[in-house]
């Protein structure tokens, strides 16, 4: 059966709200407010900016100055997707990827409803949020602010978080369309897509976006197939619009627009315009509608599309065309609910956490496991609740895992503490440091912008230093020898972040330039210049392993820095974490690893601990949390979202720089269809830990299983049991096998179709039954340009991971 790609076959029913994508077909009351604009004024709601720098310290990303004749208020956008970056704090959420790895549609709605209440409370009207693009290769840096490289969880995950945060009357703009799966060369590159791959894999999670009604869509840097995605007509025009009916409005990433006909090809709104970024649809623009080169009515329908979904949130409540309604008011905002959105980050980072290993039940910490315990690593005391760049968020309250971890230990308990590896380092004194030692905070901070200087550094020895530069909202750049060895941004208002090197010096004398930019005119300037030489190294590990001889369990914190505008560069930990994992395992039989990560790392040590929890970035309250899964008070509730590689040499791109990170600006999807789980699977490769997995504090079984094909697709039911002493949560996956009647598309060898999250008590058994959807049985079609079910005899396994699927069937599927 042939499935057009009409509104009503992708989408089965229209989007809420606003549907004209036209001036023609836009409500009565939007057509008469374009009609009454001037054309500078239509103009400032194509070309966006930033307010005046009050309102950047605030956190706002985007503004619209609105009409205020005609009662048109502003429109204020705040970052997103790990919480709302609004003054003066928000709730900053455990990270989309841990979100995703609770696999819970339900709990998905309530993380986007804390960045509606969150953003609305806070002043914002729309957060660039929620970012679903495709976790394709392990590097990218922004992977952490996505789902999964399953677009089936994308698609899941998306759609219940643009429910949730535009419920609280906030606008969600989707992100980035499309493609955008690195940070290398995210500005040229070109990703060559298959059109079957595009639609299956990276486009699904940007149509259930839509289905779910979200307001705006915002086009990415890249190019897609040799077009710029926010110049690209078929994405933004043929696609977005004309397939899956979007009527919403397109805004670009940031200084993401190529040309002021732009404008022709799909993209209505162009962020920000000067002084942060070209101008492309100010004064060209209105050069080009005044000389008739580009016709008003353009402009027209990108400004009836931005007010259409202004008026669908009720913002235009006031405005007429006749100016403000006279005692009008716009919807009321909510208050700020601390507790609420606390309670919600606190439960998505215990049931989005990943238990990966867990030998001989050391988990949770009980009698005297619990009662004696030495923490190592500096993410104990120093949380790392989030990654870098746009996404973080000035957080309300921040709980650290030391503090938490003494408080559930009780009276009378050892928890001693040992950084192990100290990441945070101390002010290089002015002994080593020419012109004397580089520390301006607090009410030292500097009054000026701008911070560059270059310093001769004296190393006492040769060795591994750990030099970073400290700051607030800054950009910051660290040079050795004239060569920079780090560099990065801070978003964060209320502590000092750091950027970090480890460089091998010769002990003697360096340059060492220090540059950092305060970013906001009128914001304290706060620098710290910070070291760990190779003596205090030694002497950390030494007494961490010290102390993790004398306790019953050791806990080692690690973690990795993830960040938009960089990649990593290997899956192993920085800053030989692998080194102190290593030593303290061999010091202490009882170690538990914990993870914060925004992704998959290696992990050299794994057989020698005996517990490894990942938590992600796990947010404000990651903290509590962790304290409580790792003493039994909450049970992980997490499986991958993406699979674990063994290590950098067993990728889907190791040994392909075509496919990663592209060559001569080119970029090559060549994998097709076949991402993540689907790839490992194709070429029958071990990995660390499957797609899918995950352990908990108690076991499951499966059993009878039955299959049964409906018109809409298939309904898979089977017995699962609890068959431990403790309450548990499963996540049942549902795996879908090739047609043996497709031979010219590419299918791969199992295909997640369907999954629930099931909660059950000890020794208790339910049966579950899953629907999988008409679409999961079919696959994109280039010359019908339509979706074609695959038909025949097909295998449906069900189980605990994409590799541990111990129930098989098969099933007919027919037109």
């Amino acid at each position: 059966m042939l499935i057009t790609v009409s509104a009503v076959a992708v989408l089965g029913v229209a989007p809420r709200g606003f549907p004209g994508q036209s001036a023609a077909s836009a409500p009565d009351g939007v057509s008469r407010l374009v009609a009454k604009m001037a054309l500078d004024e239509k103009l400032s709601f194509v070309q966006g900016r930033w307010d005046d720098p009050r309102q950047r310290e605030i956190g706002e990303s985007g503004y619209i100055p609105g009409v205020a004749r005609l009662g048109i208020p502003p429109l204020r956008m705040s970052d997103g997707p790990a919480g709302t970056r609004a003054a003066p704090s928000s709730t900053a959420m455990p990270v989309p990827v841990a979100l995703a790895s609770s696999f819970d549609d339900r709990l998905a709605r309530e993380y986007g409803r804390v960045l509606g209440r969150d953003g609305r409370a806070r002043g914002m009207d729309a957060v660039l949020a929620p970012m679903v693009n495709t976790i394709r290769v392990p590097y990218a840096g922004r992977n952490f602010e996505s789902y999964s490289e399953d677009p089936l969880v994308n698609s899941r995950m998306v759609g219940q978080e643009v429910h949730g945060i535009q419920d609280e009357g906030l606008i969600a703009t989707t992100k980035h369309f499309a493609a955008n799966n690195q940070e290398t060369d995210r500005q040229t590159i070109n990703a060559n897509v298959g059109e079957q791959a595009l639609h299956e894999v990276e486009l699904p999670g940007f149509e259930a976006a839509v289905k779910a009604g979200t307001g705006s869509v915002m086009c990415s840097y890249n190019k897609v197939n040799g077009t710029h995605s926010c110049s690209n007509d078929t994405l933004l025009t043929s696609i977005l619009r004309e397939q899956w009916g979007f009527s919403g409005w397109v805004m670009s990433d940031w200084s993401g627009t190529r040309a002021t006909t732009d404008i022709l090809r799909g993209l209505d709104q162009d962020m920000p315009g000067p002084p942060i970024g070209p101008d492309y649809f100010g004064a060209p623009l209105k050069a080009a509608i005044q000389d008739g080169s580009i016709p008003v009515t353009a402009l027209d329908r990108s400004v009836t599309r931005i007010l259409g979904v202004m008026e669908r949130f009720g913002l235009l409540r006031c405005a007429s065309p006749k100016g403000p309604v006279p005692g009008c008011s716009l919807p009321a905002r909510p208050r700020f609910d601390t507790k609420a959105s606390n309670a919600v980050a606190q439960r998505v980072a215990e049931d989005g956490a990943v238990l990966l290993r867990n030998k001989g039940d050391a988990l949770p910490l009980t009698r005297g496991a619990a009662r004696d315990i030495a923490l190592i690593g500096t993410p104990a005391v120093a949380p790392v609740i989030g990654g870098k760049g746009s996404s973080q968020v000035n957080p309300t309250t921040v709980t650290a895992p030391r503090e938490e971890i003494v408080k559930r230990a009780g009276h009378g308990a050892e928890v001693s503490y040992h950084p192990g590896v100290d990441t945070i380092g101390t002010v290089i004194p002015g002994s080593a440091l020419s012109g004397g030692a580089i520390d301006h905070t607090g009410d030292d901070a500097l009054t000026g912008r701008l911070f560059d200087q270059t310093r001769t550094l004296t190393a006492p020895e040769d060795g591994d230093y750990l030099l970073s530069v400290r700051s607030t909202l800054s950009d910051r750049s660290l040079t050795v020898d004239g060569k920079e060895v780090a560099g990065g941004h801070s978003y964060r208002a209320d502590a000092l972040t750091s950027t970090s090197a480890r460089v091998h010096l010769k002990a003697g004398k360096h340059e060492i330039g220090v540059k950092v930019d305060g970013y906001h005119d009128d914001a304290k300037l706060q620098v710290q210049l910070t070291w760990t030489p190779p003596q205090t190294a030694r002497a950390d590990l030494a007494a961490a392993v010290s102390a993790a001889k004398k306790a019953r369990t050791a806990v080692v914190f690690v973690y990795n820095e993830q960040t938009e505008g960089a990649d990593r560069g290997t899956l192993v930990l920085p800053h030989e974490q692998d080194a102190l994992v290593s030593a303290v395992a061999k010091a202490n039989r009882n170690t538990i690893v914990v993870l914060n990560t925004g992704g998959p790392v290696t992990m050299p040590w794994l057989n020698s601990v005996k517990s490894v929890l990942e938590m992600y970035y796990p947010g404000q309250m990651g903290g509590t949390a962790t304290a409580r899964l790792l003493f039994g008070d909450a049970v992980p509730g997490g499986r991958l979202t993406q699979t674990f590689p063994l290590d950098d040499a067993h990728t889907i791109v190791s040994g392909m720089p075509r496919r990663y990170p592209g060559v001569d600006g080119q970029q090559d999807y060549s994998e097709g269809v076949f991402v993540g789980h689907r790839w490992y699977d194709q070429q029958k490769m071990k990995t660390l830990f499957p797609f899918g997995y995950g352990l908990t504090y108690t076991t499951f079984s499966y059993s009878d299983l039955k299959v049964t094909p409906r018109p809409e697709g298939l309904s898979v039911s089977f017995r699962i049991k609890n068959t431990g002493k403790r309450a548990g949560q499963e996540v049942p996956q549902v795996y879908l096998g090739p047609s043996p009647k497709v031979r010219n598309a590419e299918q791969p060898i199992r295909k997640l179709v369907g999954y629930q999250k099931v909660r059950l008590g000890p020794g208790e058994s339910r049966r579950v039954t899953i629907t999988v959807a008409e679409r999961q049985l079919q696959y994109w079609h280039g010359a019908a340009e339509g979706w074609v079910t695959g038909t025949g005899s097909r295998d449906v396994w069900v189980g605990s991971s994409s590799r541990d699927l111990p129930l098989h069937r098969k099933a007919a599927v027919r037109r």
